[in-house]
C-alpha cells in the first residue's frame, strides 16, 4: 500500500486541513506528528526508503525504533493536502532514540519541523503516562488562547478554572485541566523540556504569547481537545470585552456535579 492511501495518512492530512480552516496556522505556523502503529507501518513498508541518520537534538530512548508521520520545517498547513510528499514525511528513530532518518516524504530536500525535539520528548512522556494510548501531538496558534496569555496570570489553576467556567463541556473534555509554559524561544531544547514536564500532568500545554500543544489518542480526540479549549477561550475573550466583572458563571460545585454525572475525575485542588 502507498503511504497516501493509508488511513493514518489521510487522517493526518484531514486534521491539517481542518486546523488551517480554523485559522490556527498562519504562514508556516504550527506542526503535527503521529506515532505510527506497527501494523500501519507494515502495510506501507514497501513504499518506504532508508535515508541518512541525523541527530534528533534530544534523547528519547523510550521511542527507539518507532516511526512518526510529521510536518516539515517551514511548511504551510494550507499546502499539505496539495503537496503532501513535500510538506510531510515519515521518520524512523534508531535504537538509541537519538537519531532519525527519513523513510518517506520530505521531497525536494525538506526536513521535519524545527520543533522535532519538542514533539518527540512529548511523545515519550505521553506514551508513558497514557500506557501507550496517546499517539498525536499537535501544536497550533489559536488566537483566543494566545490573547488570554496577555491578560491572565500564567499559572495552571487560573487558566484551567477560567476555561472550565465558560462551557459545561470543558470539565468533561479536559478534566485534568491545562498547563501553562512561560514564554521561551521556540524550537529550542528549553521549551521542549518545559513542555514535556507539563505534559506529565496534562494533555494540553499553553505556550505564553505563542500557541498551544495538545496530545490525544487519535486525530479526532486531539483536534477536539484543542477546538474545545479555543472555543472556551473565545467565549472568555468576548465576556471580558463586554464587562470587567462577570455577573454569573459555572460554579465550583456545579463543575463537581458535571464531573460526577459524566464520571470524570476532575482536578479537585483547582476548585474552591
Amino acid at each position: 500500500m502507498k503511504v497516501l492511501d493509508a488511513d493514518f495518512a489521510r487522517g493526518f492530512i484531514r486534521m491539517a486541513d481542518d486546523g488551517y480552516a480554523m485559522g490556527w496556522h498562519e504562514r508556516n505556523g504550527g506542526n503535527l506528528s503521529y506515532r505510527i502503529r506497527e501494523n500501519e507501518i507494515d502495510m506501507v513498508r514497501d513504499d518506504l526508503k532508508e535515508g541518512e541518520w541525523k541527530k534528533v537534538g534530544a534523547s528519547v530512548p523510550d521511542l527507539a525504533g518507532e516511526y512518526f508521520l510529521i510536518t516539515g520545517t517551514g511548511k504551510f498547513f494550507r499546502n499539505i493536502s496539495l503537496k503532501p510528499e513535500e510538506c510531510i514525511g515519515i521518520i524512523e528513530l534508531d535504537d538509541s532514540g537519538e537519531n532519525y532518518r527519513i523513510c518517506w516524504g520530505f521531497d525536494e530536500n525538506n526536513a521535519p519541523t524545527s520543533e522535532l525535539p519538542s514533539h518527540l520528548m512529548n511523545h515519550e512522556v505521553k506514551k508513558k503516562v497514557s500506557n501507550g494510548k496517546n499517539r498525536v501531538i499537535y501544536h497550533a496558534h489559536p488566537a483566543n488562547v494566545i490573547a488570554l496569555t496577555f491578560v491572565l496570570p500564567l499559572d495552571d489553576k487560573t487558566f484551567t478554572v477560567k476555561l472550565w467556567e465558560m462551557m459545561s463541556e470543558c470539565a468533561i473534555v479536559f478534566p485534568k485541566g491545562v498547563g501553562v509554559v512561560d514564554w521561551m524561544v521556540p524550537g529550542k531544547r528549553d521549551i521542549a523540556v518545559a513542555t514535556s514536564k507539563v505534559m506529565e500532568e496534562y494533555d494540553a500545554a499553553i505556550w505564553a504569547h505563542h500557541g498551544i500543544f495538545v496530545s490525544g489518542e487519535d486525530f479526532d480526540l486531539a483536534f477536539g481537545l484543542l477546538h474545545t479549549i479555543e472555543k472556551a477561550a473565545e467565549i472568555l475573550v468576548k465576556v471580558m470585552s463586554m464587562k470587567a466583572e462577570i455577573r454569573q458563571t459555572i460554579t465550583s460545585d456545579e463543575i463537581r456535579m458535571i464531573a460526577k454525572e459524566f464520571n470524570v475525575e476532575i482536578r479537585e485542588e483547582f476548585l474552591d
